[in-house]
């Protein structure tokens, strides 16, 4: 082992920058047999608790350290001009625990107080926090060697000595080797500064990558974090290729002719450190208890109290699955484990914030995760469902040899979820809350295309290589290049090779850090005691740890979940009270609903909650579900794992008697029952556990989570332990054995029951009152969708589908949001643009208003104005006062003009001779025609109302294609098809080869899509695309997980039909109506013209045969007029295009 230790490395947490893997950097710490190493990524400490932790673990010392960025004056101070001048680096490591807790408030500050480009500290915070740590000058960009190379050697001796004041004998002046020449001549100043000033040397590494082989990666990394490609000259580079972890011999090699302690230097710093961190102790916040009280008493008090509460209830709907005692005496063996874990202030506390939640009528869920599992849950009004009446375990949520601690996650209404965490900062106080990081990774397909771009693919080059990597969170790019087909491409294609070779090393390194969407640390004390602070979006305060970190140092995680739907569930009951003056509590509804389950059979399932997917409704289709017992499974169910390995099809049918269930063993089937003989819950893998082969549930669970993480020799001893243990009770070998492959094959897709059950209650609620209370659900989710102009176009395509009339909003009975009328959904005013709140208020406030000048006079026009009262005109709102919408357009000028003068001269107590409300008359002028009138409804409000000019033609297209924007969702990846849209949106995309393309949005009165078409298509059509316009498109679909984008081949106008040349149009005739008067009126279509005409066969039907007549010579003259006399006057025909 050489005399050295790395004191200045950058892991992969310096985002975009380090490409060191902790793993791998503690191999090759062992290999180099080097005993630690420090950890000094920029700015941040995201990384600390992973490399501490990994370090400890292999016997190695880890030095906690950062290199922060130092403002030239004061962290205050924004007038930088770019972010490479927002500040000197300086390394700082802990050197005990008085240093750690240092090192955090510097860079939690350095967030807090100095952020500029970057996290920036300054010299007051290091007089302020210097105590307990070293300090090292950095790299060029530190102070002192900036100064140097500006030639101000007086000004570097200044700072030195400063730094050397303050840190006394824990300032080093770093000196490196990087085969750069400006290092060499900072090396040479900064030896005679040490000599000067008496000041120690330090040789350092820089370390930004693990072998001198990555330094092509790391440029590519580098280019990926500023945008730019390889082949840019004016790129960020570090211009060496020596940033590597060098080993001890490497770096004496490197500083052979400077004095030996600047190497053994860094051991004698690696010595300083003497930090132990407190890692598995838990922070448990303090729960508020009544006085006398401690947290377990109380707890347990209020525990026991709400559990008679729910008895009471239970009893009383004829609920209750057990012998109350049975609920008892569960109640008490979890309190027991629930304290003994010390985590009753937990419960205490969720408990706090959701009875403060529902006491302001903020819509809390009824549970999700394992913890509605617990009886305790449902026990304090955390859950509303029942665990022993759905066979949820308690175990599976918490046992006493479960290591960790589980959370407790809670949905909220999402418009309100907000006030309920900051009701807990004020109540448990703001320095002892802080959301927590979360950071999205180079996962590979992203790390593909990022790399492709890098090295000058193009997207239409990247995109089809890219998409050849299966789709996943847990996709590795190893795994997916030993298929034959990228085996075949890297040696057809060097640059694709290359390609790949980069990608490889950089896949998994963190990309970004974000705001965890739910989780909030509530500590026993305050945040930064323990963890760094950052601010990230819109302000918000986040621990620089992720949810493992936190975890490791002690902190505890709520989840606060926004859930749309109960923000739906609630404006929709509010509906009911206010129409139907009914208190509907969903707590009390049956959940053997007749209706509910019709609805949920049939997979009218569009605004249901997690049932709305194509899938999911082919999956209800097909299962048709007839108890809640079977909604659970179908939520358990619709994943790949399930749908994939045949599970779905045996759980169907098994459940329609096409086929028996299956049973290992007698015991399994009261277990295996309720999903016919499949394993679909991880529950049911720990019942197996427990009836098998003797397991506690909580031994159970452990061996469920252990046989998850499929490690081989782990499941050789599992097994052999799991059959012994089934022997030992009577089980035959060979069964024992049968049933643990059964158990292993299936762990993979044994979804959590608690969870299930959770959500299927919430599905089904949304599906009862979809049921029950159709036009208040409809209304209810428009009102909430109401800024998303696809979705609400979507859903009044649905309401439309059921039957449901939408009325246009109206200036006299239209409130805020979309209301019911008789039957009929009212647009709301909130969704016609350009009518902001103030507007809205200021309408409702005046009314009524008996004509269209009654209006104009009353509202305050600078509350209400021009531009307000066109959209309002346009979106028909005035049309219960005057239908013609084009008369009110063209009189508003003068109206507005005259109202203007009368409020004016009331204002000075002026009479005016005429009264112009009587005496005023409108100037009449024709009507819109339907276009522009339409034209007006889709820019006022986002989507057509009257009528969708798709939607008129859609007898005449469905001649032509089956295909909408709406069932596109189930064409496959790659295929192509042709549909009629509408162009609602065109933007424009310049191209690195200054070429235009264009991005479209193309609708019909189903859904919207995106589309691109690409610079030569977009050349040869750009003329005939307009917004409005109706084309014929031709498409490729271009699917990519969950989004779908249409990449168009060609388009054509709507009256130019050269896609459908080469094809035959059949006209399908029953028997019943084969006869002279249909042929005769059939025959005035006939022609023998070229232009938009078709050959045609007629197909005579009968019960048991068809007959086909191929006509010779004419063809049939197809207009949309046409077509529409033919279906009006025959309407049992079909016309369907075939292509020959």
């Amino acid at each position: 082992m050489g005399e050295f230790v790395h004191l200045h490395l950058h892991t992969e947490w310096s985002l975009l920058d380090g490409a060191i893997r902790i793993k791998d950097l503690v191999n090759r710490l062992l290999d180099y047999q080097l005993p630690g190493c420090a950890i000094t990524d920029h700015g941040t400490l995201y990384g600390i608790i992973h490399f501490y932790k990994a370090l400890k673990e292999a016997g190695l010392k880890p030095i906690i350290g950062c290199e922060f960025y130092v403002a030239e004056n004061s962290r205050f101070d924004k007038k930088v001009a770019k972010r490479g001048e927002a500040g000197h680096h300086l390394v700082l490591l802990a050197k005990d625990e008085v240093g750690y807790k240092n090192l955090i408030k510097l860079a939690s500050k350095a967030y807090l107080e100095g952020f500029y480009y970057r996290p920036r500290i300054d010299k007051e915070l290091l007089v302020k926090h210097h105590e307990g740590l070293i300090a090292l000058s950095a790299c060029l960009e530190g102070e002192i060697p900036k100064l140097i190379l500006f030639n101000q050697i007086d000004k570097a001796i200044e700072v030195a000595k400063w730094y050397k004041d303050l840190f006394k004998e824990d300032f080093y002046l770093e000196v490196q080797r990087n085969g750069l020449s400006e290092q060499e001549v900072c090396n040479q100043k900064i030896l005679e500064i040490a000599e000067k000033l008496k000041i120690k040397c330090v040789a350092t590494a820089d370390c930004h990558y693990l072998d001198k082989e990555d330094a092509l990666a790391h440029e590519v990394l580098l280019c990926i974090q500023t945008g730019h490609k390889l082949s840019d000259p004016d790129r960020f580079k570090f211009n060496t290729d020596m940033l590597y972890l060098a080993s001890a011999e490497d770096m004496a090699k490197r500083f052979q002719d400077l004095p030996s302690e600047v190497l053994t230097n860094s051991l004698e710093v690696f010595e300083k450190v003497n930090l132990e961190l407190k890692t598995g102790e838990v922070l448990f916040p303090k729960a508020k208890v009544p006085e006398g009280e401690t947290a377990e008493s109380y707890f347990s008090k209020k525990a026991r109290e709400g559990l008679e509460k729910r008895l009471s209830e239970l009893e009383e709907t004829g609920q209750l699955a057990a012998e109350k005692e049975v609920y008892r005496q569960r109640l008490e063996e979890e309190l027991e484990v629930i304290i003994e874990k010390g985590y009753a202030s937990y419960f205490l506390i969720v408990c706090d914030f959701i009875e403060w939640a529902r006491s302001k009528g903020i819509p809390v869920g009824p549970g999700r995760g394992s913890a509605a599992g617990a009886l305790t849950s449902y026990a304090l009004g955390i859950t509303n469902l029942d665990p022993i009446r759905w066979g949820l375990l308690f175990e599976r949520f918490l046992n006493k040899e479960r290591p960790s601690l589980p959370d407790i996650d809670v949905d909220f209404c999402k418009e309100r979820r907000d006030e309920v965490i900051e009701y807990v900062a004020q109540t448990y106080g703001r320095e002892y809350i802080a959301k927590i990081a979360t950071f999205g990774q180079l996962k590979a397909r992203q790390v593909v295309r990022d790399v492709g771009r890098v090295l000058g693919f193009k997207p239409k080059e990247i995109d089809p290589i890219a998409k050849m990597i299966s789709p996943g969170i847990d996709v590795s790019l190893e795994k997916e290049l030993e298929r034959p087909e990228f085996q075949e491409l890297m040696q057809k294609n060097e640059e694709i090779k290359k390609l790949f070779t980069l990608a490889k090393k950089l896949e998994g390194l963190p990309r970004h850090a974000s705001q965890h969407a739910a989780g909030v640390i509530i500590s026993g004390k305050p945040i930064i005691e323990t963890a760094p602070l950052m601010k990230v979006e819109e302000n918000e305060i986040v621990v620089q740890f992720d949810m493992k970190a936190c975890e490791a140092v002690g902190l505890i995680k709520f989840d606060f979940l926004g859930l749309k739907t109960l923000t739906i569930i609630d404006k929709t009951l509010k509906l009911i009270k206010k129409y139907e003056g009914i208190d509907l509590d969903l707590n009390r509804i049956p959940l053997d609903d007749p209706k509910t389950f019709e609805l949920l059979r049939a997979g009218e399932t569009d605004g249901v909650f997690q049932l709305e997917s194509q899938g999911m409704k082919d999956l209800l289709r097909r299962l048709k579900p007839s108890d809640f017992n079977d909604l659970i499974a179908v939520l358990a169910l619709y994943r790949p794992g399930p749908l994939e390995g045949g599970l779905v099809d045996q759980y169907i049918e098994t459940k329609h008697g096409r086929r028996k269930p299956e049973y290992l063993h007698p015991l399994l089937e009261p277990i295996l029952k309720e999903t016919y003989g499949v394993i679909v819950y991880q529950e049911q893998v720990m019942q197996i556990a427990q009836v098998m082969a003797g397991y506690t549930l909580g031994e159970a669970d452990l061996l469920r989570r252990a046989i998850g993480k499929k490690e081989k020799e782990l499941m050789e001893s599992l097994k052999e332990e799991f059959v012994k243990r089934s022997v030992d009770r009577g089980i035959p070998e060979d069964i024992a054995q049968k049933v643990f492959d059964l158990i292993e094959k299936f762990a993979d897709y044994g979804f959590n029951k608690s969870h299930s059950a959770a959500y299927a209650l919430v599905a089904y609620q949304t599906a009862y009152l979809k049921a029950h209370y159709p036009v208040y659900f409809m209304a209810s989710i428009l009102t909430y969708e109401v800024d998303k102009r696809e979705e609400v176009s979507k859903y009044i395509s649905v309401a439309n589908e059921m039957g449901i009339p939408i009325l246009p909003p109206d200036i006299n009975l239209s409130d805020v949001g979309f209301t019911v009328e008789q039957g009929a959904i009212r647009v709301g005013l909130q969704a016609v643009k350009n009518v902001g709140e103030e507007a809205v208020n200021e309408i409702i406030n005046k009314r009524p208003y008996s004509s269209f000048w009654d209006f104009c006079n009353k509202v305050d026009t600078k509350k209400v104005n021009r531009k307000t009262i066109e959209a309002l005109i346009k979106a028909g709102a005035f049309d219960s006062l005057d239908q013609n919408r084009a008369k009110l357009m063209h009189n508003l000028p003068s109206i507005l003009s005259v109202t203007t003068q009368t409020k004016f001269s009331s204002l000075f107590g002026q009479a005016t001779l005429l009264n112009p409300s009587t005496s005023y008359t409108l100037e009449e002028v024709p009507e819109w025609d339907l276009e522009t009138k339409l034209a007006f409804e889709k820019e006022s409000l986002g989507f057509y109302l009257s009528d969708h000019p798709v939607k008129r033609l859609r007898r005449f297209i469905e001649v032509f294609t089956p295909y909408n924007l709406e069932n596109l969702s189930q064409v496959e990846d790659g295929a192509q098809v042709v549909l009629l849209g509408l162009i609602s949106e065109i933007k424009l995309k310049q191209t690195k080869n200054g070429d235009k393309m264009a991005i479209l949005t193309i609708e019909d009165e189903f859904s919207s899509e995106r589309a691109l078409v690409f610079p030569n298509l977009y050349k040869q059509n750009f003329s005939v695309m307009s917004e409005g316009s109706i084309l014929w498109f031709r498409v490729a679909v271009d699917r990519d997980e969950d989004s779908l984008t249409l990449l168009v081949e060609d388009l054509a106008p709507f009256n130019d039909f050269r896609f459908f040349k080469e094809g035959v149009v059949n006209v399908c005739v029953p028997h019943t109506l084969a006869n002279r008067q249909f042929l005769e009126f059939l025959k005035t279509f006939v022609t023998k013209e070229e232009t938009n005409t078709f050959p045609f066969r007629l197909q005579i039907t009968y019960p048991d045969a068809i007959v086909n007549f191929e006509i010779n010579g004419d063809k049939l003259l197809l207009s949309q007029e046409n077509i529409s006399l033919l279906f009006d006057n025959f309407p049992q025909i079909k016309l369907v295009f075939t292509e020959s």
